[in-house]
């Protein structure tokens, strides 16, 4: 079952949910809107490697915004520290930024429970699309589970900005 909006705030204040900072005008009713950071990471190179750690470069999102371009993967990052050991997260996009041809995330909408941290999102742009810093970009609903909990203590725990692919890891070394 999916919590609404006042359920939301209320999790927040009993410490189940966490969301950090937390803004009431940015609740809706059945999810909570984040907004986007101002750094993004770009990959280096046109073909990545799943078993290296490919290279990416930095970029400042102005305030004046920068425009993202199609054929091209974005790294941002929520500005709100998320999360929950009690309901799972699922991340959306906001049917505003859809209408301007905005993905926010390929295929790593679910949030595991137990994370904690600022998600990364992997932003591609439909066509050219000017983005700012600090704009609601996105939305997180939360889930109720069925079953024993296993919190999540992988490899990207505790996020911090944008995080770049680690799935050279999962190889054998």
């Amino acid at each position: 079952m999916i919590l609404t909006g006042p359920k939301i705030e209320s999790e927040v204040k009993n410490g189940n949910i966490i969301i950090t900072p937390f803004n009431q005008d940015q609740i809706n009713p059945n999810s909570y809107d984040f907004r986007i950071g101002s750094k993004l990471l770009v990959y280096k190179d046109k073909i990545l490697d799943t078993r290296n750690d490919n290279e990416t470069i930095e970029i400042d999102i102005p305030s004046e915004g920068y425009v993202l371009q199609p054929d091209k993967l974005y790294l941002g990052h929520t500005i709100e520290i998320v999360g929950s050991n009690k309901f799972v997260p699922i991340v959306r996009g906001k049917s505003s930024t859809g209408r301007v041809g905005l993905f926010i995330h390929i295929t790593a909408e679910l949030i595991d429970i137990g994370y904690i941290g600022q998600y990364t999102l992997m932003l591609h742009a439909v066509q050219p699309v000017r983005i700012y810093p600090n704009m609601r970009i996105g939305q997180v609903t939360f889930w109720k589970t069925l079953g024993k909990i296993v919190l999540y203590d992988g490899k990207y725990q505790k996020g911090n900005g944008p995080q770049s692919s680690q799935v050279f890891k999962d190889f054998e070394k």
